[in-house]
């Protein structure tokens, strides 16, 4: 079925609050979906932001970022009063999230809605609880033990606290049974908003695809609560860590410094953290986008200690065996596998063997000098094309920095006049296409340029910050895509009835 949708990071929202939440703006948001004859909502991690501010390095690989949660929802549930969060000081400036002042005055707040919420209890709170006691009872306890070491990652608490001594871990279950209960209380209001929000996006026909990072920070409830699946020493440190050899992107390559997986002791176990983890992105998410899917195949291990990227090695991963084995737990797996970087043979034979979609970016196409398989004419149905990803500059912001002999080949091969503007000639080359999904960046409709790219690889800073202005998100705009929407044959069924 040829669909659509759009990119468009839950933080990246306007709000009052300084960052978008799942309150009023996202559902505004789907209604605006809705209006554009969109079928998908892409979305990045949803996980709590760690080093770097990215969604990709969170602390826990199933816990919710709270920074997410509507503090207007807290109040009409009796949990804040308005008067505790007016004068607050959230950004600097509107367009951008300010991090540092998320960690500072939001925590504060959700203080407050837990000293009442201790209270006052929700009648579905036990169950909550119980449903997802296999991720939450560890993640909470290292959440309440992390903030007793003053946010320290955990490879730097005392060693009791740090191995899960029975001893430590029943002293911290004692005397912090307050903030343990603090960071459960946060799951459960992050669980509850996105699941009705998420309910009243499939009710209106827009479908959610999520995303998985493939690696997880060191510092995470994951890595401290389950050591025997990650490839480290005696003292919790990474033998080897992951990244990116040298490319495009880098010349030194990107070194991301995550700890990777004991896939040996994985398959022991029957990838059970693995199948816990795909299982729950199953029931957040419509379809699951598994980031750097190549992994699977054979991953880019670098040894730990090493500056940079260039010294790796690849290593064979757990190849068709992991994907058997999730099937049969799981039953179909709905999923997007990241083909993106360096792809072998051996990578295009597993997505092969899974079935699984791969993706296309045009901004990767249009080289004067050889045939790119991600030419709109070489593209295949079983893709999901992309403008541009969020690792991606903007259309307009591409276009500045590309070399004067591609912005000429794009002119000829898309038949850009002078008079066309390249973000919509570019939409609309890849609507055209002949691939069943196409995922649209929402910068690009509205015509923005690198100051609102979400994320350049290998740089620090100013990184996942990007929030859109109010009022952008119109109904004018909404007819505009619906009508390219329709024209490429792309509209949910429902609307080509009309």
């Amino acid at each position: 079925m040829r669909a659509s949708g759009i990119l468009m990071p839950i933080f990246s929202l306007s709000s009052e609050y300084g960052i978008g939440t799942l309150g009023k703006k996202a559902y505004e948001f789907v209604d605006f979906l809705e209006k554009a004859g969109q079928t998908y909502w892409q979305i990045l991690p949803l996980g709590i932001t760690g080093f770097g501010d990215s969604p990709y390095q969170s602390v826990s690989t199933f816990a919710g970022n709270p920074y997410f949660i509507d503090l207007d929802e807290l109040i009409k549930g009796g949990f804040l009063e308005k008067s505790e969060i007016e004068g607050i000081k959230w950004c600097k400036d509107s367009s951008k999230v300010d991090y540092e002042l998320m960690y500072k005055n939001r925590y504060r707040v959700l203080k407050i809605a837990f000293s009442r919420f201790k209270n006052n209890t929700p009648s579905d709170y036990k169950k909550f609880e119980k449903e997802n006691s296999f991720w939450l009872n560890d993640y909470s306890l290292y959440a309440a033990i992390k903030d007793y070491h003053n946010g320290a990652s955990f490879d730097y608490w005392e060693k009791g606290y740090k191995s899960r001594e029975a001893e430590f871990i029943k002293k911290a279950e004692n005397e912090l049974g307050d903030s343990i209960a603090f960071h459960k209380m946060l799951q459960y209001f992050f669980s509850s908003q996105w699941f009705k929000l998420k309910e009243y996006a499939n009710n209106k026909g827009i479908y959610i695809i999520g995303d998985i990072p493939i690696y997880v920070a060191l510092d995470s409830a994951d890595v401290w609560s389950n050591p025997k699946q990650f490839l480290l020493d005696e003292d919790f440190c990474p033998i080897a860590v992951a990244g990116c050899p040298p490319d495009a992107f880098s010349d030194d390559g990107q070194l991301w410094g995550n700890p990777l997986y004991n896939w040996d002791y994985m398959k022991k176990d029957g990838y059970s953290w693995w199948i816990n983890r795909i299982g729950y992105s199953a029931k957040l998410y419509d379809i699951v986008r598994i980031d750097h899917f190549r992994a699977f195949s054979a991953y880019y291990s670098i040894p730990a200690g090493e500056k940079t990227a260039a010294n790796g090695k690849w290593i064979k991963g757990p190849g068709r065996n992991f994907f058997d084995v999730a099937q049969k737990k799981l039953g179909k797996l709905n999923i997007i596998a990241e083909d993106l970087g360096t792809i072998d043979e051996p990578v295009r034979k597993l997505l092969k063997y899974t079935g699984f979609p791969g993706m296309k970016v045009l901004q990767f196409a249009f080289d004067p000098e050889s045939e790119s398989s991600y030419l709109p004419h070489n593209i295949i149905k079983n893709c999901v094309v992309y403008t541009g990803t969020h690792d991606n500059d903007t259309i307009i912001g591409f276009m500045k920095d590309a070399k004067a002999s591609q912005i000429e080949f794009m002119r000829k091969y898309l038949r850009i006049g002078d008079s066309d503007s390249f973000n919509w000639e570019v939409i609309k080359a890849a609507l055209a296409s002949s691939a069943d999904t196409v995922i649209l960046q929402m910068q690009d409709f509205l015509g923005l340029d690198n100051s609102a790219r979400i994320n350049t690889p290998a740089t620090s800073g100013d990184n996942w910050v990007w929030r859109i202005a109010d009022g952008c998100i119109n109904d004018w705009l909404a007819k505009i895509i619906k009508e390219n929407t329709k024209l490429y044959y792309r509209l949910p069924s429902k609307d080509k009835l009309k």
